[in-house]
C-alpha cells in the first residue's frame, strides 16, 4: 500500500526524542566522516616519519607507534559506534520507549565500555600531543621557563584524567548511560577540564608565536614569514580547531540539549584531526622549534650580472652581494654603479 498524505508513520516518542535518535544517526555520519579524514593524514603522517627514519632515530618510530595507537583507537570507536547504531535502529527498533531508550537501558557491557573507554582515551592521548607542543614552543625562552608555563596545565591534565576516568566507569555501570544523572555531572566535569586543558594550551601557544610573530616579521619578507608565522600556522600549532567545537559541545551537553550528539562528532573528529595537522608540520620539517625560533632566515640572494668595467675588477667569493627583494632604494643604487 503507498503511503498516504497526511497520516503519520512516524515513532510514537515526543518531539525531544526524535531528534536524539536523529542526531544520533547524524553523530555517526560526522565520525565516518572524520575517520576517512584521519586515514588519510596517519597514512601520510606514517610515511614522512617512516623514510626519515633513519636521521630522526627513536622518535620517529616513537612517533609511528603513537599515530599507529591513535588511529587504533578512532578504528575501535567507529566500530563500536556503527554497531551501537545497527543494534538500537535494526536489530531491537521495536523496544519499548524506541532506540533512544534502548540505548539508555543497553546492558552490552562490552559495548559501552568500548565506546566511552575508547572515546575517552583517543581524548586523553591527543591532551597529551597539545601539552608537549607548548613545551616545545616555549622552550625558547629556556627548560626551566617551559617547565614553569606547562605546569598548571599539567595538573589540569592529571585532573581530567581522574575524571575521565570515573565517567567511563559510572557509563558504563548497567542501567546508566551518557545521560543518566551521575555520569552526566562527571561527564560535564571532565569536559570542562579538557576543555579548559584545552583553551590554557591554546592562549599559551598564541601567546608566545604572536610574540615572536611581532617581534620578527616587520624584519622579515612575506615569503620567509609565511611557512611559521601564518594564520594557518598558528590555528594549526595551537589545536584551535578542537576548542572550537568542544565548547559547543560542552555547552549543549551541560544543558542536555539534542544537538550535543552532532557537536560530540564534530568535537570528536576535529580533535584527531587537529592533532594530526600537528604531526603532519612535525613530519615535513615545518613545525614550530627551538631551532626555527632560534634561526633567521637569510634574505634573498641576488648576483649581479657582469659587465665590460667589472672583467677588470678582482673577484673573490665577495662578490655576491646580499640583498632584499623589496629594497628599491639599495637595488638603485646598484645599477647607479654599474652604469658608472
Amino acid at each position: 500500500m503507498a503511503p498516504q498524505r497526511r497520516v503519520y508513520y512516524g515513532p510514537d516518542e515526543d518531539e525531544n526524542t526524535i531528534d536524539l535518535e536523529r542526531y544520533f544517526v547524524a553523530g555517526d555520519f560526522i565520525t565516518g566522516t572524520g575517520f576517512g579524514v584521519q586515514l588519510v593524514l596517519w597514512t601520510t603522517c606514517v610515511m614522512y616519519f617512516w623514510r626519515d627514519r633513519k636521521r630522526r632515530g627513536w622518535r620517529a618510530i616513537f612517533l609511528i607507534g603513537y599515530l599507529s595507537v591513535l588511529i587504533s583507537i578512532q578504528f575501535i570507536y567507529c566500530i563500536d559506534q556503527a554497531n551501537t547504531v545497527q543494534v538500537m535502529y535494526v536489530d531491537n527498533r521495536n523496544y519499548p520507549g524506541g532506540p533512544w531508550q534502548y540505548f539508555l537501558n543497553l546492558q552490552d557491557i562490552v559495548l559501552k565500555l568500548g565506546f566511552y573507554a575508547t572515546l575517552f582515551v583517543g581524548t586523553f592521548l591527543c591532551d597529551l600531543i597539545v601539552l608537549w607542543r607548548c613545551y616545545v614552543i616555549w622552550t625558547i625562552s629556556g627548560r626551566a621557563v617551559a617547565c614553569a608555563v606547562v605546569a598548571f596545565p599539567t595538573l589540569i591534565l592529571i585532573g581530567s584524567f581522574v575524571m575521565g576516568t570515573l565517567w567511563t566507569l559510572q557509563s558504563s555501570h548497567p542501567g546508566l548511560s551518557l545521560y543518566s544523572k551521575e555520569p552526566l555531572a562527571f561527564g560535564t566535569a571532565y569536559y570542562a577540564l579538557s576543555l579548559g586543558l584545552n583553551i590554557v594550551l591554546t592562549a599559551l601557544i598564541l601567546l608566545k608565536l604572536l610574540m615572536y610573530r611581532h617581534k620578527h616579521l616587520v624584519h622579515l619578507p612575506p615569503e620567509h614569514s609565511s611557512q611559521y608565522l601564518s594564520l594557518v600556522a598558528l590555528i594549526i600549532e595551537s589545536a584551535a580547531l578542537y576548542s572550537a567545537f568542544a565548547v559547543m559541545f560542552l555547552v549543549s551537553y551541560g544543558l542536555n540539549k539534542p544537538i550535543n550528539q552532532i557537536w560530540l562528532g564534530f568535537a570528536q573528529a576535529a580533535q584527531q584531526i587537529a592533532t594530526y595537522l600537528i604531526l603532519y608540520r612535525l613530519a615535513t620539517g615545518t613545525a614550530w622549534s627551538k631551532e626555527t625560533m632560534q634561526t633567521r632566515p637569510l634574505t634573498t640572494i641576488q648576483f649581479n650580472k657582469a659587465t665590460s668595467s667589472d672583467a677588470q675588477r678582482p673577484t673573490d667569493t665577495s662578490a655576491a652581494q646580499i640583498t632584499s627583494n623589496h629594497s628599491s632604494e639599495q637595488a638603485s643604487g646598484e645599477k647607479n654603479e654599474c652604469s658608472g
